[in-house]
């Protein structure tokens, strides 16, 4: 298993400001060649401090490019339903020139109304967005002279500049949350998948799904899961605990708050049950998400029994994303985490 590092700012500026922040990042950053870990990654959202901080991942990604010479760079992801293909493709294969064809280009549906109120971009164009958007990133980055004639963005005889470093492309990933639709698409497109174990062993179900729909569409090998987990590494079992307890809970708050439009009337034909999933989020606690095995806390020896645990309820897979400096996690404590679970916990993965 690969395991590497997220950021998903989830403060505001009276936590602290984006430019510390972001400093701080980078220095996080500055360990990952070090102890080995695969993968940098960060997220696109808009105007809370639910993610607000990463309003383009592919700028930050481009400075961290410069700090890790051997980690992948991930988008995790970007939002096609706010952005013109045309621009996705050209930033994409530029950052892919950046860091030396080490790109993984992660496209995500959104999902957070409020988004999609303040964007002016109706939520039930949600997937035909998505769909149509990734296919024409996906022709852009792959092919010269491209034309394409689509419900929302339409060009003729297109050669996006600069051709990508990877070739024909980078390696495409699909963010998914809930929905079942999302997971057998990604996996039928031959694309990895990005998500979120929060609900515990019900994503093994999903997983089966990307992996089947992958198989019945003829695409060899497994495919790739990425799965999202806070992660907290120290000495002592109590202090870990101690230290990540309020950030978890204030993470999973602020996402129960930035999504609170879906329980409070909010409706989408390309959103079915998110009423439902929004409402059992906010059921959840630092204690719970520590039972499900979504967050791993604790010492080295508690965290690969973590590890081992949850791979006994959903199955091997391939990429660990890791949330190091989640809400106000001070970053001597996540800088310390990341070295003590790089010597002790990623040669034993």
């Amino acid at each position: 298993m690969q395991v590497g590092i997220q950021f998903f700012p989830d403060i505001g500026p009276e936590v602290q400001s984006g430019r510390d922040y972001w400093q701080d990042a980078l220095k996080l950053v500055g360990l990952v060649d070090r102890y080995g870990y695969a993968h940098v990654r960060t997220v696109e959202h808009y105007f809370l401090p639910y993610g607000g901080y990463s309003p383009n991942p592919i700028v930050f990604l481009a400075a961290a490019a410069q700090v890790t010479k051997r980690a992948r760079l991930v988008t995790g992801a970007v939002l096609p339903a706010f952005n013109n293909p045309l621009k996705i493709a050209g930033e994409l294969a530029l950052l892919d020139a950046l860091c030396d064809g080490r790109l993984d280009a992660g496209f995500a549906r959104a999902f957070l109304p409020h988004e999609f109120e303040r964007f002016g971009v109706p939520m039930d164009e949600s997937r035909a967005r998505f769909d149509e958007g990734v296919e024409q990133v996906r022709q852009l980055l792959e092919d010269e002279n491209v034309t394409s004639k689509g419900r929302f963005h339409s060009f003729a005889n297109v050669t996006s500049l600069p051709r990508p470093t990877q070739l024909p492309r980078p390696p495409f990933f699909i963010a998914a949350l809930a929905t079942k639709e999302s997971f057998e698409r990604a996996g039928a497109a031959g694309y990895g998948i990005m998500a979120i174990p929060m609900a515990g062993g019900a994503m093994k179900d999903l997983l089966d799904i990307y992996r089947d729909a992958r198989a019945r569409a003829g695409h060899e090998g497994p495919g790739t899961v990425m799965l999202a987990f806070h992660m907290l590494c120290h000495q002592d079992q109590q202090q870990a605990e101690e230290i990540a307890r309020g950030p978890i809970n204030r993470y999973l708050g602020s996402l129960v708050s930035a999504a609170s439009d879906w329980t409070t009337g909010a409706q989408s034909a390309d959103y079915p049950g998110y009423d439902k999933v929004i409402e059992g989020l906010s059921r959840e606690n630092f204690d719970t998400q520590v039972a499900k095995c979504a967050a791993w806390v604790g010492t080295p020896e508690r965290i690969l029994d973590t590890i081992s645990s949850y791979r006994r309820q959903v199955g091997d897979f391939e990429i660990a994303s890791l949330q190091v400096n989640f809400n106000d996690v001070p970053l001597t404590a996540a800088m310390d985490s990341m070295r003590l679970f790089g010597e002790k916990v990623l040669p034993r993965v």
